[in-house]
C-alpha cells in the first residue's frame, strides 16, 4: 500500500499527528537524500513502504496520510562517507528520529552490526514510534512546586528499586515505573519530597565493555524524548509513555516531585569506532564536537564523544526535549549530567556565556522547575561555585561537601574548618551575597561511588566484576573500613560502622542546603565495595528489601531525623544563617569544648554549635566528635523556662539513638560527655 503524501512542514521536528496523517521532519545540512521507512511491526526485517522526503533548506519533511499514533518508522540518510571531512553517512543503516517519543526493536537490536559500515541492519535496528501525546487524561494533576528549603531528594534507579524478588511487587511490575508506584508509601514514610531518577531517556543497554554485562545506569542516550522501554511493565507500543505518566501522576498525588537526570553531554554512539544509531548518520558534524582532523571526536564526557550543545540545532533540540518532559510528561526538574560541557562552545572551549544554558534559564516553559548542575566534566573543567550560567536558577551538586564531610568523619586532621564552611552552605565557595543557600545540593554518596555502607566498610574499591581489572572507578574515596576490609562478624566493628553511618546522616541532614540521599543508604545497602556499578544490572545494584527489616534501626533513625528537619523552621531558611547571637533572626554560633571558642586548628577533630530561631522558639545544641576518644563539652544555657533534652546520640543503639523530644532524657549540669566518634543533638523544651 502506498500512502498519499503531501510535502509537509518544516516545523515541528519529529513526527506529529496532524489531521488524518502524520507530519515528519528531520534536520540534516549535508545529506543528499533522506528516505522515510514505514514498518508494520517492530520485528519487521524490511519496511513495507519507503517514502522520499522533500527538502526546504536543511530541513527534510513529508506528510503521510492514513497513518497515526503507533506507526513504527525509521530513516535512511544518503550522503558522503568522508570521515576526513567529518561526514559519516551510511544509507545501509536504519536511523532513529532524534525527536521520537517511543523506541522499539530492543529484542533484535545488534549494537555491533550498527558499527559496520555498509552492512544493512534493518532487522537489527532500533526503530522510532509515532505517539500522539494528546491522548492521556492527566485529571487534576499539578506540579507540587516544593521550595528548595523544604526539599529532600532521593536519588534512585527506577529499575533497581523494585527489581528484586523480595520487593513485594508482582513479577510483571518489578523494575518498572508501575513497580515504583507501589512503593510510594515507603518513600512517603522516609520523608523524601523529590525523587531524582537516574536516566529514563531511552538508552543503549548494550553499551558496555564486556558482552555478558548490561549498561545499568543509563548514561548512554539514544533518544532524548522517549521514556526507556525497559522500565515499562506494559509491552504495548504506547506502554512506556503512558506508564511513565501514571508514575508521575501518582508521585504528585503523594506530594513528591520528579527530577530527571538528563544526559545532554554525549550519546550512545561513542567515538569513531562506535555505532551509527541516529546523529552520526544524520549529520555528524552538526551534532558532535570533532577534533581538528575531523575523523576523531573530542571527548570531554569520558564516554567517547561530546554533543555539540551550543550549535543552534542542538541547542533547540535540548530546549525542545526539556519542554517536552515538563509540558507533556509533567516532570518537575532536571539534574544535568556533566553540565560544564554545556558551557563549552562548538569548538569545545569553555565560554563565559553559554547560549544553551542561558536559554534554559530564561525559557518560560521551564519556569518554576528545579535545575541542578553537576558542575564539572571528564576533561578537568570544574566549576562548583562558579558554574557558567545566566542567573541564579541552577543549583549545583556540592562535591566539596561530599569530600570534606567524609574526611572529617573518618578522622582526618585539618577538616574542622572546611566542615564548618560546608555546614553553612559553603559560603566560601558560593560567594554571591544574595545566593539562596539551598542551591547547594548536599550529598555524601550518589550513584557514582561507594554506597554509605561501603564508605565505612572498604578502604579500597573492588570493581573486578566490571571487567576492567579494577582500573575503573574513583581511587580517592575518603573511605575507612573501620578496621576490617569488607564483611565482618565482629560486633565492635559492626557497631562502629553503624555509628559512622549515623554520623554522616546527621551532618548531611542538619547542614544548611538541600540534602540528597542515595537509594538504599537508609537501610545500609551494599555493593560489596564496587564503586562504579554502571554495568551491574543485577542484585549487586538492586535495592534489597530484606534490608528494611534487617537494618530497621538505621531506617528508623533516618526517618526520624528527616522528620525533625522538616518540622523545624530553623531548617527551612532561604537565607544563610547569621553567625552571631541576636534576638531577631535565626542564627548559628560555633563552639569548641568551651562555649564560643571553636577549635579550627589542624589537630582538631570536633566542633559544637548552637542553632536558635527566636521567633519560632527553637533552640538546639549539637556536637560532631570525630575523635577516637570521648570529649567533654560545655553546655549552653537553655532559653528561660526550658531544659535541654538529648534527642540524638549516635553512640546509642536504636531506638535510643533518636528519642522524640517529649520523651528525650533531660540533660543536667554544665558539661556533656560526647563519646568517641559520635554526634549528639540536644533540644530545648
Amino acid at each position: 500500500m502506498n500512502h498519499k503524501t503531501l510535502p509537509g512542514k518544516t516545523y515541528p521536528l519529529g513526527a506529529r499527528v496532524e489531521g488524518d496523517g502524520v507530519n515528519f521532519c528531520l534536520y540534516s545540512k549535508h545529506a543528499h537524500k533522506i528516505e522515510l521507512l514505514l514498518f508494520k511491526d517492530a520485528q519487521a526485517g524490511q519496511p513495507h513502504e519507503v517514502i522520499e522526503l522533500e527538502q526546504t533548506y536543511h530541513y527534510w519533511h513529508i506528510w503521510v496520510k492514513g497513518i497515526g499514533s503507533g506507526q513504527i518508522y525509521g530513516y535512511r540518510v544518503h550522503g558522503d562517507f568522508k570521515p576526513e571531512e567529518g561526514l559519516r553517512f551510511d544509507p545501509s543503516k536504519v536511523l532513529l528520529d532524534p525527536y521520537a517519543h517511543g523506541v522499539v526493536g530492543q529484542e533484535n537490536y545488534d549494537r555491533n552490526l550498527a558499527k559496520r559500515y555498509g552492512q544493512d541492519n534493518c532487522y537489527h535496528a532500533l526503530k522510532s514510534v509515532v505517539i500522539d501525546m494528546r491522548k492521556y487524561n492527566w485529571g487534576d494533576d499539578d506540579y507540587p512546586r516544593i521550595p528548595l528549603a523544604s526539599t529532600v531528594i532521593y536519588e534512585m534507579h527506577v529499575g533497581g528499586f523494585t527489581r528484586r524478588d523480595n520487593s513485594g511487587v508482582a513479577p510483571k511490575k518489578r523494575g518498572t515505573y508501575a513497580g515504583l508506584i507501589e512503593k510510594i508509601p515507603y518513600l512517603k514514610k522516609l520523608g523524601v519530597t523529590a525523587v531524582e531518577l537516574l536516566p529514563v531517556h531511552q538508552f543503549d543497554e548494550r553499551d558496555v565493555i564486556k558482552e555478558d554485562l548490561e549498561n545499568y545506569w543509563g548514561y548512554d542516550t539514544v533518544s532524548f524524548f522517549a521514556p526507556h522501554r525497559g522500565y515499562s511493565s506494559d509491552p504495548s507500543i504506547l506502554g512506556p509513555v503512558n506508564e511513565f505518566r501514571d508514575m508521575v501522576k501518582a508521585l504528585h498525588k503523594a506530594g513528591i516531585e520528579v527530577i530527571l537526570d538528563v544526559v545532554f553531554n554525549h550519546t550512545a554512539e561513542g567515538n569513531e569506532a562506535g555505532p551509527t544509531l541516529n546523529f552520526k548518520g544524520i549529520d555528524n558534524p552538526t551534532y558532535y564536537i570533532l577534533e581538528e582532523d575531523l575523523v576523531h571526536y573530542k571527548n570531554y564526557s569520558g564516554c567517547g564523544n561530546t554533543f555539540k550543545a551550543n550549535h543552534p540545532v542542538c541547542n533547540n533540540l535540548i530546549i525542545d526535549a526539556l519542554r517536552f518532559w515538563v509540558s507533556e510528561m509533567h516532570v518537575d526538574g532536571f539534574r544535568f549530567d556533566l553540565a560544564s560541557i554545556l558551557g563549552r562552545d562548538i569548538e569545545g572551549e569553555p565560554e563565559m556565556i553559554s547560549s544553551v544554558l542561558d536559554h534554559i534559564e530564561t525559557d518560560p516553559v521551564l519556569a518554576g522547575t528545579k535545575l541542578i548542575a553537576e558542575a564539572w566534566d571528564a576533561a578537568g573543567l570544574y566549576q562548583v561555585g562558579h558554574f557558567v550560567n545566566f542567573g541564579d536558577w541552577f543549583g549545583e551538586w556540592n562535591g566539596p561537601f561530599r569530600d570534606d564531610v567524609r574526611r572529617f568523619v573518618r578522622g582526618e586532621g585539618k577538616t574542622v574548618k572546611p566542615l564548618a564552611a560546608r555546614f553553612l552552605s559553603s559560603s566560601d565557595i558560593y560567594t554571591k551575597p544574595d545566593r539562596e543557600p539551598n542551591h547547594s545540593i548536599h550529598f555524601v554518596t550518589c550513584h557514582d561511588g561507594f554506597t554509605l555502607h561501603d564508605l565505612v566498610s572498604y578502604d579500597k574499591k573492588h570493581n573486578e566484576a566490571n571487567g576492567e581489572e579494577n582500573r575503573d572507578g574513583a581511587n580517592d574515596n575518603y573511605s575507612w573500613n573501620c578496621g576490617v576490609e569488607g564483611y565482618t562478624d565482629d560486633p565492635k566493628i559492626i557497631n562502629l560502622r553503624i555509628r559512622q553511618m549515623k554520623n554522616l546522616w546527621l551532618i548531611l541532614l542538619l547542614a544548611q542546603g538541600t540534602p540528597m540521599m542515595l537509594m538504599g543508604d537508609e537501610v545500609a545497602r551494599s555493593q560489596n565495595g564496587n564503586n562504579n556499578a554502571y554495568c551491574q544490572n543485577n542484585e549487586l545494584s538492586w535495592f534489597n528489601w530484606d534490608d528494611v527489616n534487617k537494618n530497621s534501626g538505621l531506617l528508623r533513625y533516618v526517618q526520624k531525623t528527616v522528620g525533625l528537619i522538616q518540622h523545624l523552621e530553623i531548617f527551612q531558611q532561604e537565607q544563610i544563617l547569621k553567625t552571631y547571637e541576636n534576638d531577631h533572626e535565626p542564627y548559628l554560633v560555633w563552639h569548641g569544648t568551651r562555649l564560643f571558642n571553636p577549635d579550627f586548628t589542624e589537630s582538631s577533630h570536633s566542633i559544637a554549635f548552637t542553632l536558635h530561631h527566636p521567633q519560632a522558639q527553637e533552640f538546639l545544641y549539637g556536637v560532631f566528635n570525630a575523635y577516637w576518644e570521648g570529649i567533654d563539652f560545655d553546655l549552653p544555657q537553655a532559653p528561660h523556662g526550658k531544659q535541654l533534652r538529648c534527642v540524638i546520640d549516635t553512640y546509642n543503639d536504636s531506638p535510643h539513638d533518636f528519642q522524640d523530644l517529649d520523651n528525650a532524657p533531660v540533660v543536667n549540669g554544665h558539661r556533656y560527655y560526647v563519646r568517641d566518634r559520635s554526634c549528639i543533638l540536644l533540644m530545648a523544651k
